[in-house]
């Protein structure tokens, strides 16, 4: 049984596990365990379930890293036995019993809010279900201020929804309750408002580090000191 952790990369909405691509190459390079599997962004109690899952089937410990929406999944699912720590990464830290909806009205809207575009899916057995994405000509300006404008075009195109139920649902634990957390703040995010991250990574007691001029997108755009602070949660835990 390895005693270097497992990292596991979880995205978040409007994305998928190739935005940790650059992540997961620095991390790789100094022989860290990753595994980035692809979120289903259908709803906080079902798909913290599914990174719950997965990191219990990892033998030895796991480090849960949650970027903007997979930071509320890693809140929950980090309550694992074999889970030593979180790292938040332009997240959000959810408190037990608080919904996404709850922590980010009590700071001014980011302009994520008024860019969402609302399509449906079908559900077994019932009505259609809402979910959203970001306008494509916001996206650039609202998720990845300061990735290239040709990256950014392919990124729009290839966002993922997010189900419009996960922004009401509360969490059922809070595992920075337990287990240490370092978090990095993107001070110029438009997709979640820098004092939602900030907040939500002191009340967890995290340790923080926040970047300048760094938008929501910067696991792709400045992959080094997000990898930088995932190994020194890595040092720290093994």
């Amino acid at each position: 049984m390895s005693t270097t952790p497992t990292v596991l990369l979880v995205h978040g909405a409007f994305a998928d596990a190739a935005s940790w691509s650059g992540v997961t190459a620095e991390l790789q390079r100094d022989g860290i365990p990753v595994i980035a599997p692809p979120n289903p962004l259908r709803g906080l109690a079902s798909d913290a379930a599914y990174v719950a899952s997965v990191a219990a089937q990892i033998d030895g410990p796991v480090i849960l890293v949650g970027h903007s929406y997979g930071g509320a999944l890693i809140t929950v699912a980090g309550v694992t036995e074999n889970v030593v720590g979180l790292v938040y990464v332009a997240a959000y830290a959810l408190e037990e019993g608080e919904s996404l909806g709850e922590l980010q009205g009590r700071f001014p809207l980011s302009p994520l809010v008024s860019n969402l575009k609302q399509w449906t899916y079908p559900v077994p057995g019932g009505e259609p279900a809402t979910e959203v994405t970001i306008a494509e000509d916001a996206f650039p300006s609202v998720f990845a201020a300061d990735v290239p404008a040709e990256v950014t075009k392919i990124l729009a195109a290839a966002q993922r929804p997010l189900a419009a139920a996960a922004f009401e649902e509360t969490a059922s634990a809070a595992a920075w309750r337990t287990k240490p957390s370092w978090a990095l703040i993107a001070a110029a995010d438009n997709a979640i408002n820098p004092e939602v991250e900030r907040f939500g990574a002191q009340r967890a007691g995290a340790t923080i580090v926040e970047l300048e001029g760094a938008s929501h997108a910067v696991a792709v755009s400045r992959p080094k000191e997000v990898a930088d602070l995932i190994r020194t949660a890595v040092r720290a835990t093994s």
